[in-house]
């Protein structure tokens, strides 16, 4: 009987790449690197110390211990508000899995949000890939695989898990996206005159608002969930870092359920027989990425907003 048990995530139970991982593991083939990569980071966390338990418990005798409090898995945060991963402590992390394993035969690193080293961390980084430590696997966990150099994506082992499930966001949100949808009609419907005009712009200030209050509350219900799992151990300005990170991820889910949103009411419209629609639609996609690009530049998200539904009142208004 198997000794592990912690469970990958429901939803990557029996899939194909795990199906394959866990071989790799009972075989010993398993790459020195892997990256994980997806949009929920439970489930990213969940993926990471599921592989971690099998890989410490595959030969350990005693009792059970969860990857959280092994003695041969090290894990890795961004700290401090501004979510950095430094050289610093990426160094104490390589001292610790080039030391011989405590209780296992093997060690385990988990970097969280690997995206997040800066270029020094990186740089530290690849050394480590290219020489790495004996008996020592490593897992890169992100949401964004791409923000890492493409010299360190070429040495891991690469798996994107997509469908690993996220919590509800509020119960404020599905009527959030039906007044949006309901807004955008609206403006499909026709704009004329200042009446109209100024009733579009009221509208999107009143989204923004809600939206505002809708993300405070979702991502203070999501810190209260998320910091009764972590682990005890953790420094204070890794904790910070969490709890931006889970701002974050809650931020993301909106705005993809925007872009959903977004995209339904375009579909409907076609469907109607719009001809324009095709036009508007990759419009309202080109203001969606420069409103990523202004989060990513941590431009607040209130204010990101407001640019996006004040473009989407000039592209989707009809006049």
């Amino acid at each position: 009987m198997s000794r592990h048990e912690v469970p990958w995530p429901a939803s990557l139970e029996g899939t194909p790449a795990v199906s394959m991982i866990e071989r790799a593991v009972k075989g010993r083939s398993l790459p020195h690197s892997l990256l994980f990569s997806g949009s929920d980071p439970d489930g990213l966390d969940a993926a990471g110390a599921a592989l971690s338990d099998r890989i410490l418990s595959r030969s350990a005798a005693g009792p059970h211990i969860h990857p959280d409090r092994h003695p041969d898995c090290f894990h890795l945060r961004p700290s401090g508000k501004g979510r950095q991963i430094k050289v610093e402590p990426l160094r104490d992390l390589i001292a610790k899995i080039n030391v011989t394993p405590a209780m296992s035969d093997h060690k385990v690193a988990v970097i969280h949000e690997a995206d997040r080293m800066n270029a020094s961390t990186s740089n530290a980084f690849l050394k480590t890939l290219e020489e790495p430590p004996p008996d020592t696997t490593i897992i890169l966990l992100t949401g964004q695989p791409f923000s890492l150099l493409a010299t360190i994506r070429s040495r891991v082992l690469q798996f994107r898990f997509r469908d690993m499930g996220t919590q509800a966001i509020s119960a404020e949100w599905p009527a959030w996206l039906g007044d949006y949808r309901q807004w955008l009609a609206r403006l499909a419907a026709g704009v004329s005159g200042a009446k109209g005009a100024a009733d579009g712009v009221f509208g999107a200030y009143g989204l923004a608002a809600r939206f505002d209050q809708i993300l405070g509350k979702a991502t203070d219900a999501e810190v209260a969930r998320r910091m009764t799992s972590l682990p005890e151990n953790l420094e204070g300005d890794e904790v910070e870092a969490i709890k931006s990170e889970i701002g974050v991820g809650v931020r993301r889910s909106m705005f993809s359920s925007l872009e959903a949103a977004t995209c339904a009411h375009a579909d409907e419209l076609m469907r109607n027989g719009e001809a324009a629609v095709f036009r508007q639609l990759a419009a309202s996609v080109d203001a969606m990425e420069r409103v990523g690009g202004l989060l990513r530049s941590y431009l607040n998200p209130m204010t990101a907003l407001e640019d996006f539904l004040l473009a989407s009142l000039r592209i989707w208004a009809r006049r």
